[in-house]
C-alpha cells in the first residue's frame, strides 16, 4: 500500500511542482517580514523528507522549538495557499468569481456602493453564463444588503427584480441539491456494497430511488440538474446491473458536455467520470467497436492541456484510462499482453499514493490479479489478491468477497490442497457474513468440497456438470452479479478443454468480431 502521511502540510508541500515551489519562496520573501522567513526553513526541511517525522524535523532544525512548530506550520500552510491562489486564479471559474466578489466587498466597505453594484452585475452575468448558481445566490444577497441599507437609485423596481431573481435561483439550487444528494447517496451505496446482492437489496434500492427522485425531474432544463439526474440514473442502473439503462444515461452524461463544451473546462472531473462510465457500459455490453472509439477519444483528451496542467485531472485521467485499458484486454482475451501495463500502473500508484483512495487501489489490484489469473500466473494472482484481503473490511465488501473466492481458486489451480480445506470454510463464512452467497457461489463451493473426493482422472465430468448448472443461471438477474466479478464460465471451459482461460476469451472475442 502506498505511503500516506496524514500530515496536511507535508501532503501539500509534496503536491507542489518546481515552479510552484519557486513562486512560493518569491512570494514569501516579497510579502513577509524578515522574521517570517523561518517558514522557508521549515518548508525546505519538509520538502527534503520522504516521510513526515516530527522528531527528526525538530532535531535537524534547532531554530524551531516544539512549542513554535504548530503555529509555524499553520502559518506556512496559509502562505503556500496564498501563493498558489495568485498563480492559479485563471484556472477555475470559482476562483475568478470569488476574486470579483472580494473586489465588490472592498468597494462597498469604502462606501463606493454604485461601483460595487457594477461589479456585482458583471459577476451575475458571468455566473449565469457558467451555471454557477451558488455564487449567484451570494451576489443577490449582497445586492439586497446594499439596496436595503443605502439609497442607490441604481434601477427602478430593483427590489421586485431582486426578489424574483432570488426565487428563481433558490428553486434551481433546490433541484440541483436534491438530485446531487440522490446521486451521491446511490454512489455511496455502491462504494460500500457493490452491485445489488439479492431481492432485498433490489427492493430497498428501488424504494429509495422512487422516494428521492424529485417529481418534477422530467421537466428540468439546466446543465447541473441534467448532470446529476443522469448520474443518479447511472448509479441506479449500474447497481441493479441494468446495463442498457446504464449505457443510455452514461451516453446522455457525455453528450451533455459535448453539447456545451465550455463546461468541460469547468467540470473536467465530471466529464472524465462520464467517459469512464460510458466505457464501463460498453464493456459490460461487450460493445467492442464503441468501446475502442470512446477509449481513443479519452486517450486524446488525456493529452490535452486542461488535463496535463491540472494535478487532479491528470490523476483522475490516469485512474479511469488505465482501468479501461485493462478492461480492453479482458474483452479481447489478451491477458498476457495486458500485463505490460502493470509496471507503469504500479509506478503511478506510488507516485500518486497521497491522492488515490483505497477504493481505486482495490479495483486496480483486483483487475491486475485477474490479468495474472487469466494468463495462468496463479502465484502473482495470489500476491495481488492478498493486498486486498489484508486490508480493513470497511468498503467494497463485494471486492473483498470475490478477491477471497478468486484467491481460493488460484490455490486450487496450484494444487495447494492442504490449504484448501481451511480456505473453503473461511471464505464461505466470510461471504455468508457479508451476504454475498448466491446460488452461483453455493454451486462453486459445493464443487470445490466434492472435488477432494474425486480422482483427477474423473474431474472433467464434474467440471462439465458444474458448467451446465451455471450456464442455466446466466440470465438470472441476481446470479449475473457473480459472473460480473468472476468469469467462472470461461474458467470451467478452460479446465474442460485444458487450455488457458485467456484462450477461451480470445476465441469468444474473435467469434463475436466475425458475426
Amino acid at each position: 500500500m502506498p505511503n500516506r502521511s496524514s500530515d496536511a502540510l507535508f501532503q501539500l508541500i509534496k503536491s507542489l511542482e518546481k515552479s510552484e515551489k519557486r513562486n512560493f519562496k518569491l512570494y514569501v520573501k516579497r510579502n513577509s517580514p524578515a522574521e517570517d522567513l523561518k517558514i522557508i526553513q521549515l518548508f525546505d526541511a519538509l520538502d527534503k523528507m520522504d516521510e513526515y517525522d516530527e522528531v527528526q524535523l525538530l532535531r535537524k532544525n534547532k531554530k524551531i522549538t516544539k512549542q513554535q512548530l504548530s503555529n509555524t506550520k499553520a502559518h506556512l500552510y496559509k502562505q503556500i495557499l496564498s501563493s498558489l491562489r495568485l498563480i492559479r486564479n485563471e484556472d477555475n471559474i470559482d476562483i475568478q468569481l470569488h476574486e470579483q466578489l472580494d473586489y465588490a466587498r472592498i468597494l462597498y466597505n469604502k462606501g463606493l456602493y454604485l461601483q460595487s453594484l457594477k461589479i456585482l452585475d458583471r459577476i451575475k452575468d458571468n455566473a449565469k453564463a457558467n451555471y454557477q448558481f451558488s455564487f449567484l445566490l451570494q451576489v443577490l444577497f449582497f445586492e439586497k444588503k446594499i439596496e436595503g441599507l443605502h439609497i442607490t437609485r441604481s434601477m427602478q423596481d430593483r427590489a421586485e427584480r431582486l426578489a424574483n431573481e432570488l426565487d428563481e435561483v433558490n428553486n434551481r439550487l433546490r433541484m440541483i441539491g436534491s438530485l446531487s444528494n440522490l446521486s451521491l447517496q446511490l454512489y455511496s451505496w455502491y462504494i460500500k456494497n457493490g452491485h445489488a446482492r439479492n431481492e432485498k437489496d433490489e427492493r430497498a434500492l428501488q424504494s429509495f430511488f422512487d422516494n428521492h427522485l424529485p417529481a418534477e425531474s422530467d421537466r428540468i432544463s439546466g446543465f447541473y440538474e441534467k448532470l446529476y439526474l443522469y448520474q443518479s440514473y447511472c448509479w441506479y442502473a449500474f447497481i441493479r446491473q441494468d446495463f442498457l439503462l446504464y449505457y443510455r444515461y452514461a451516453q446522455k452524461w457525455v453528450d451533455l458536455f459535448e453539447k456545451e463544451r465550455f463546461m468541460i473546462d469547468i467540470e473536467t472531473t465530471h466529464y472524465i467520470k462520464g467517459l469512464h462510465n460510458l466505457l464501463g457500459a460498453h464493456f459490460d455490453l461487450q460493445n467492442h467497436k464503441k468501446f475502442i472509439e470512446t477509449l481513443h477519444a479519452f486517450e486524446n483528451f488525456a493529452h490535452s492541456k486542461i488535463v496535463l496542467q491540472n494535478d487532479n485531472n491528470r490523476i483522475q485521467a490516469f485512474i479511469y484510462l488505465n482501468i479501461s485499458r485493462i478492461n480492453r484486454h479482458f474483452m479481447e482475451g489478451t491477458f498476457t499482453e495486458g500485463l505490460q501495463l502493470v509496471p507503469f500502473i504500479e509506478e503511478k500508484l506510488v507516485e500518486y499514493g497521497l491522492y488515490i483512495d483505497r477504493h481505486r487501489i482495490f479495483v486496480f489490484y483486483y483487475k491486475i490479479a485477474s490479468l495474472y489469473f487469466g494468463s495462468g500466473d496463479y502465484e502473482s494472482t495470489i500476491d495481488y489478491l492478498s493486498k486486498i484481503i489484508n486490508w480493513k473490511v470497511d468498503l467494497r465488501t463485494d471486492l473483498q468477497c470475490y478477491a477471497r473466492l478468486l484467491h481460493l481458486i488460484a490455490h486450487y489451480e496450484l494444487g495447494n490442497f492442504q490449504l484448501l480445506e481451511y480456505l473453503i470454510k473461511s471464505v464461505y463464512r466470510f461471504m455468508a457474513k457479508m451476504e454475498n452467497l448466491g446460488v452461483v457461489e453455493e454451486e462453486i463451493f459445493h464443487f470445490l468440497r466434492q472435488s477432494f473426493r474425486v480422482p483427477p482422472s474423473k474431474l472433467r465430468p464434474e467440471f462439465e456438470k458444474l458448467l451446465v448448472k451455471l450456464k442455466m443461471l446466466e440470465k438470472n438477474p441476481f446470479a449475473t452479479r457473480a459472473f460480473a466479478y468472476l468469469d467462472i464460465i470461461s474458467w470451467l471451459e478452460s479446465k474442460i478443454r485444458n487450455v488457458p482461460v485467456q484462450d477461451i476469451l480470445r476465441e469468444n472475442f474473435l467469434k463475436r468480431s466475425r458475426e
